[in-house]
């Protein structure tokens, strides 16, 4: 566990919906695909990516988190690294531990060191996972229970590690169709009650299983594509979303949800959207 008198900065995430208030994110300077490495970009990879307009939209993002009181830290864009967009995947906070991920594909190895260097400076103590593979975008945090997902990105041993790590936790992998690149793209959590799905890509035992334990928002495979599950959730039921994904929004709506509507059409291109480009530090705990 960290101790906390030893730290610059309070840590801690109990889950995905309680108020966020301090995030990591980068901004997408050098965004481009160099390697198609997931299926969206292999739709984009001939138009590839606007930095300039990817730039206005992620500051319109970070400018709307600011305006909701959430603290934004920008890690420092690298040249090297096209992906850095995509803050969740290098690092994760369950409970009171902070963990600093190990990428899996080539292109995106060395993205950690910006965010590990900010831990450093800030004073906050971190650990490491010594099994190989494991991504921010396959764990999702319920309280106690941490779902990881099982994929070329993260791998079984790195799962069971964690859950050494976290004696205080239920750890559940989550098989599913890793075409889809990391679970937020087809399960996320907006409540204690309801979270979101894309049936398809999970087995029948999975969705019943946490059909269980959520009421949950199918989202079509027309919106999975437009990431209508990564969206990101602030607190007090508000949730980031992109205008795009009508069918979802209007029923967290329904659910009482204030969606904030934001376009990142041009940042999705490359497979990521409100959840992929953020690693939050600090929720409110509860």
């Amino acid at each position: 566990m960290n101790s906390r008198l030893e730290q610059d900065l309070e840590t801690g995430c109990w889950s995905e919906y309680d108020t966020l208030h301090r995030v990591i994110v980068c901004e997408p300077t050098y965004m481009e695909i160099q390697e198609v490495i997931n299926d969206v970009q292999k739709e984009y990879e001939d138009e590839n990516i606007n930095k300039r307009i990817a730039k206005e939209q992620h500051e319109e993002f970070v400018k709307k988190l600011e305006e909701h009181g959430v603290e934004v830290i920008r890690l420092p864009a690298s040249e090297q690294f096209p992906e850095q967009v995509f803050t969740r995947d290098i690092g994760f906070t369950l409970g009171d531990d902070v963990f600093v991920a190990e990428m899996a594909r080539e292109i995106r190895e060395g993205e950690e060191d910006a965010l590990e260097q900010w831990l450093k400076s800030s004073n906050i103590l971190f650990q490491k996972l010594r099994a190989n593979k494991i991504e921010g975008g396959d764990v999702i945090i319920d309280r106690n229970t941490v779902y990881a997902g099982v994929s070329s990105r993260t791998s079984k041993e790195a799962i069971q590690e964690l859950d050494t790590k976290l004696p205080y936790h239920q750890v559940i992998p989550i098989p599913f169709d890793e075409k889809y690149l990391h679970l937020d793209c087809v399960f996320n959590i907006l409540s204690p009650k309801i979270g979101l799905i894309f049936p398809p890509a999970l087995d029948k035992e999975t969705v019943d299983m946490l059909e269980k334990k959520y009421k949950l928002i199918e989202v079509s495979e027309e919106e999975q594509f437009t990431l209508g599950t990564n969206v990101l959730s602030i607190g007090n039921k508000k949730v980031f979303s992109l205008p795009q994904n009508t069918e979802v929004n209007q029923q967290m709506r329904n659910h009482g949800f204030n969606v904030i509507e934001v376009d990142f059409s041009e940042i999705i291109k490359s497979g990521g959207s409100f959840r992929c480009c953020s690693m939050p530090v600090e929720r409110a705990s509860s």
